[in-house]
């Protein structure tokens, strides 16, 4: 196997993301969590993004509703998706990381109703960095078999960006199980991602943008 970032997204939630970060530091493994704006207004919530990034962790931007993938949204709509979670985050990051959701019946799937046009003048004139991944195990729907399907998916990739949900389905007890299994198999873990997940660096656009913004919102 090659390498494995682990990402966890939709949380957090208080009691499971501080089991996954317990479980983390007992492995040594640095991942990424990408947040929902409405989970950090509360103390709690917060509380469970500040322990990431003290940890070691990366933290970012995963919208304020998770309702609607943004190239479904209006303009205005989808600029405060972003902004909104962004504006809770600046406190206590020092990156600028966004990952869209794929949402609203296409099951995390990477196409042109991720991003408006509206969102990526958004992204790119405050320099963010637009997280994608290629790994969906779905272990919201298989809580107690998502491992094998990850361990399979992971071993067709030289980088898999892998994502999970730090949520109450109990999907997130089987982690150490999938360390285990994945560190036997010779992974390396990163918190890193590929230059294919990245189709925004740091505001700069790559040429595949283009295929993730919804033409009707141009």
């Amino acid at each position: 196997m090659g390498t494995v970032t682990l990402t966890f997204d939709n949380g957090p939630e208080p009691g499971v993301t501080d089991d996954v970060l317990d479980t983390l530091a007992a492995y040594d493994v640095s991942a990424a969590f990408f947040v929902v704006g409405s989970r950090i207004e509360s103390a709690e919530g917060l509380r469970c993004a500040r322990r990431a990034v003290d940890e070691g962790h990366r933290v970012g931007n995963h919208t304020y509703h998770h309702d609607k993938a943004l190239g479904l949204l209006g303009p205005n709509a989808a600029r405060g998706e972003i902004a909104r979670t962004q504006k809770l985050l600046d406190g206590i990051v020092t990156e600028r990381l966004f990952r869209p959701i794929g949402g609203d019946g296409y099951d995390g799937a990477l196409g042109d109703h991720l991003l408006s046009r509206a969102a990526c003048d958004l992204l790119i004139a405050e320099a963010f960095t637009v997280v994608l991944w290629n790994a969906i195990p779905r272990d919201w729907e298989l809580p107690h078999g998502w491992v094998d399907v990850a361990l399979e998916r992971c071993r067709t990739l030289d980088h898999a960006v892998l994502v999970l949900h730090d949520l109450p389905t109990g999907a997130m007890t089987h982690l150490p199980t999938f360390l285990d299994r994945a560190m036997d198999e010779g992974v390396r873990f990163s918190c890193g991602f590929p230059p294919s997940c990245l189709p925004l660096e740091h505001g700069v656009p790559r040429h595949a943008l283009d295929s993730y913004v919804r033409p009707n919102r141009v």
